[in-house]
C-alpha cells in the first residue's frame, strides 16, 4: 500500500531528475561511479527512484518491533545510552585496578580487561621472557592477581568484559574472586569477549589455544554452565571485528560473523539447549571503520537479518531472543602513526557511525593505540569523546536519525543483500565450522585484504598522511609509546607468582587438574565446570591451560597462502 503523504508518480519528478543529471553531466562529465568497501556502486544523488517510501513497513518499522532496522528497544538511546566501555590492559594487576579507577572517575561505567600477550596465549608470567611481560596487558594468573585488578571495585554491581579465550580462565578467576567475598554469582554481568575461537582461528592466530574440536567442546561447555550458574553473563561474543580488521570487507564480516552465529546456535541445539532460553545471551563484537555510511548501513541490514535468522531457522519465540546486541570498537586498522593526533577526528567519525547504526556499547580508540598501549592522556581523550557526542552533540536525542533517508534505507538494502550472500556461500560449504577448516573463509579474507592494500598503494583508497597530504617534518606528537612496565616491577609480579605457588595446598591443585582433564577426554562432564574448580583450587591459568593442551592438542590454525 502507498503512503498517502507521498503521490506516487510525483507530478514533475522524471522532468527535474533528467534536468539535474544533465547539469551534473556537464559539470563532470560522466566518470564511473566510486565503490564502497564492500563493493557496492555509490551513487551521486539519491531519491524516491531507489527506495520506495511506501516500503516503510517492511524495511524500517518502529525500534524494538520487527524487522528491527531501526533498533532492538523501543526507547534506543534516548532511554539508555551506549555503555562506554574502554578496553584497559597495562602491567600489572595494580596498573590495572589504578587505570581502571580512573576511567571510573572520568565517565566510564563498564570495563574490559585486556590481558598480557603471555596470557592470551596460555601461559603464565614464568614461561616467558620477562622483557615482554606487561607491555600490552595486565598480567594475570592467578586468583589473587584477579582479586588486585577489582580491588575496591564492586564486581556485583559493574559490568565488566573480558578478553578472555578459550578455555575462560578469567572468568573463572572472576568467579572465584566473587565466591570469596560473598558475592552470587547471579549478580555477576559482563561478556566472555572474545569466546568466539572461529574468529580467532581464522584472523587472531595469537588468541587461539586448543585445537579446533576441543575449543568446540568448552566453548559449549562454558555456554550450558554460565546459562545455570552466572545468568546475568553472556557467555558467547561472536567476533567480527577480527574477520573486518583481518582484511574482510564490511559486509563479508557482517555475513561471515551471522554464520558463526549460526554455527554456534546449531550446536547449542545439537546440545539440546533452548533457543529462547541461549539466544537472548549471544551478542556480537564489531569493528568500526571510517567508511561511514557503510557501517550504518552493516549494523542496520545485520539486525534485521538476525532477527529474521532466528525466527525462521531456530524457531525462537522469545523477542529477546531476537535482539541483535553488539558491541563496537572504533578501527585500529584505520588508525595511523603517520599524524596521530588525526586519528582523534577518525575516531570521532567511527564513533558516530556506531551509534547511529545502534550499538549497545562502545569503545573508542585512543589516538596513540598504533604505538602502544594508550597512554592516560589519550585514553581520557577517547572516553571524553563519547561524553562530547552524548551530551554535547545530542546525539541521542532521536533514535535512528538517518532512518527514512534515500541513500541509507538503500545502502541498507544492498548491504543486506551482500551479507545473505556471504551466509548462502558459508551454507553450501556445509556451514562456518567446515568453511575454516578447508580454508575458505580465510581464502576470502585474504583477498579482500589485498584488494584493498592494493587500492591504497594505488592512490584509488585514501589514507590522509600516508598516501595523500603527507607532512614532511611531522611534529604533531613525539612518537613516544607508553613506557613498558619497570623491570622491578616484572619481577615483583613474578616473585608473587612464586610465592603464590609455593603457599598453595599442591596436593588439592593436582587432584583439580586431574579431574579437568578426566572432564575433557569423557563424553558428558562440564569441562568448564572443572575449570572453575581448578582455579578455586589455586591452579593457574598457565596450568589450566597446559593440562587441556595435553587433552585436545595444541591450537594450530590453518594457513591459507
Amino acid at each position: 500500500m502507498k503512503n498517502e503523504a507521498v503521490q506516487l508518480p510525483l507530478p514533475g519528478f522524471d522532468t527535474a531528475r533528467a534536468e539535474w543529471r544533465s547539469d551534473y553531466n556537464e559539470q563532470l562529465g560522466d566518470p564511473p561511479n566510486p565503490r564502497n568497501r564492500s563493493g557496492i556502486e555509490v551513487k551521486p544523488l539519491y531519491t524516491l527512484a531507489d527506495w520506495d517510501p511506501a516500503n516503510y513497513m517492511d524495511d524500517l518499522g518502529f525500534p524494538g518491533q520487527l524487522p528491527m532496522t531501526r533498533g532492538i528497544y523501543a526507547t534506543m538511546h534516548r532511554g539508555r545510552s551506549w555503555s562506554q566501555r574502554q578496553l584497559i590492559g597495562l602491567g600489572t594487576p595494580e596498573d590495572y585496578n589504578e587505570r581502571l579507577k580512573n576511567l571510573i572517575a572520568h565517565g566510564s561505567n563498564a570495563g574490559s580487561l585486556i590481558p598480557c600477550n603471555s596470557v592470551y596465549r596460555g601461559y603464565d608470567g614464568d614461561e616467558v621472557d620477562p622483557l615482554l611481560l606487561g607491555t600490552c596487558g595486565a598480567v594475570v594468573n592467578t586468583v589473587e592477581d584477579m582479586g588486585i585488578c577489582y580491588r575496591d571495585i564492586p564486581i556485583g554491581d559493574f559490568s565488566t568484559a573480558l578478553n578472555d579465550p578459550s578455555p575462560f580462565t578469567l572468568l573463572a578467576l572472576l568467579l572465584c574472586v566473587a565466591k570469596r567475598r560473598g558475592i552470587p554469582w547471579n549478580k555477576i554481568t559482563g561478556t566472555s569477549n572474545q569466546s568466539d575461537y572461529i574468529s580467532h582461528f581464522v584472523c587472531n592466530h595469537m588468541f587461539f589455544r586448543l585445537a579446533l574440536p576441543g575449543a568446540r567442546r568448552v566453548l559449549l561447555d562454558h555456554i550450558v554452565f554460565a546459562q545455570k550458574h552466572v545468568p546475568g553473563w553472556n557467555p558467547l561474543s561472536v567476533v567480527g571485528q577480527h574477520m573486518q580488521q583481518g582484511g574482510a570487507t564490511p559486509g563479508e564480516a557482517m555475513g561471515l560473523t551471522l554464520s558463526t552465529a549460526i554455527q554456534y546456535a546449531n550446536d547449542c541445539v545439537a546440545r539440546g539447549l533452548d533457543p529462547d532460553q541461549f539466544l537472548p545471551r549471544f551478542t556480537f563484537f564489531f569493528d568500526i571503520s571510517i567508511s561511514f555510511f557503510e557501517e550504518i548501513a552493516k549494523f542496520r541490514a545485520g539486525r534485521r537479518v538476525w532477527q529474521r535468522l532466528v525466527r525462521e531457522r531456530f524457531g525462537a519465540q522469545n523477542p529477546k531472543a531476537w535482539r541483535f546486541k553488539f558491541h563496537a570498537q572504533t578501527s585500529g586498522v584505520d588508525l595511523t602513526r603517520e599524524q596521530p593526533l588525526n586519528n582523534i577526528s577518525r575516531v570521532t567519525v567511527q564513533a558516530m557511525a556506531g551509534i547511529f547504526g545502534g550499538l549497545q556499547s562502545l569503545h573508542t580508540d585512543a589516538y596513540d593505540e598504533v604505538l602502544s598501549v594508550p597512554t592516560e592522556k589519550a585514553a581520557r581523550i577517547a572516553v571524553a569523546t563519547q561524553e562530547i557526542l552524548k551530551e554535547e552533540a545530542h546525539l541521542t536525542n532521536v533514535i535512528d536519525p538517518l532512518g527514512g533517508s534515500y541513500y541509507v534505507e538503500t545502502l541498507t538494502n544492498e548491504m543486506e543483500a551482500k551479507i545473505l550472500e556471504v551466509i548462502e556461500r558459508i551454507d553450501q560449504a556445509g556451514g562456518m565450522f567446515a568453511a575454516v577448516e578447508t580454508g575458505l573463509v580465510q581464502s576470502m579474507v585474504g583477498d579482500s585484504a589485498l584488494a584493498f592494500q592494493e587500492r591504497v598503494e594505488s592512490g584509488e583508497e585514501t589514507i590522509v598522511g600516508v598516501n595523500k597530504n603527507l607532512v614532511a617534518d611531522d611534529d604533531q606528537m613525539a612518537r613516544e609509546p607508553l613506557k613498558p612496565p619497570s623491570g622491578e616491577v616484572i619481577e615483583a609480579q613474578l616473585m608473587r607468582l612464586k610465592r603464590f605457588k609455593a603457599e598453595r595446598n599442591q596436593e588439592a591443585v593436582t587432584r583439580a587438574l586431574d579431574d579437568l582433564a578426566r572432564a575433557g577426554e569423557s563424553v558428558d562432564e562440564n569441562v568448564f565446570g572443572k575449570i572453575v574448580e581448578a582455579a578455586d583450587a589455586n591452579a593457574t591459568h598457565g596450568e589450566i591451560c597446559h593440562r587441556l593442551r595435553e587433552v585436545y592438542g595444541f591450537g594450530e590454525p590453518l594457513i591459507v597462502p
